[in-house]
Parts: structure tokens; C-alpha cells; sequence
């Protein structure tokens, strides 16, 4: 099996889709070494959250993801 990725708002611009698989597990220097520079420098930013198996995660660097886990990225939400 493998760990989806799942690029949301301004990241999934950056990225060039809305998701991408890859093999389990994926840790935090396996996802920034697979989204590419421009998303890599945007995930290093305390704004940028991650969630995954569907919870948020406090530290980014623990990431942990297993096969058939979701990884969304999170970009900062803005509103009007």
C-alpha cells in the first residue's frame, strides 16, 4: 500500500495537484524530500499545519504515516 498526500489551497498551486502517492511509511524528511522545494520551504513554516490519519499534528516533524494513512497539508486560512 502506499500513504496519500493530499495538497490543499495555495500548496496544491505550488505542487501542480491535488495529491500524490507514495510508499509507506513516510516520515518528515521523506514528505519534504517528495513535494519538492517550493512546498519543502512552505511546510517548514510554523503557519503550515499537517494532519494525518485525520489529526492534526502538534510537532510536524513527528510525522509517522503508515500504509493507507492521508497526509493533507494545511496552508493558513484566510477569510473575508
Amino acid at each position: 500500500m502506499a500513504v496519500k498526500i493530499v495538497f490543499l489551497g495555495l500548496l496544491r498551486d505550488m505542487a501542480g495537484a491535488e495529491s500524490q502517492e507514495v510508499e509507506a511509511p513516510l516520515d518528515w524528511a521523506g514528505l519534504l524530500a517528495t513535494v519538492g522545494d517550493e512546498v519543502a520551504a512552505q511546510l517548514s513554516e510554523e503557519r503550515v499545519n499537517i494532519a494525518c490519519a485525520g489529526r492534526v499534528l502538534a510537532d510536524k516533524s513527528a510525522l509517522q504515516a503508515k500504509d493507507g494513512d492521508e497526509v493533507a497539508l494545511l496552508p493558513p486560512v484566510s477569510g473575508g
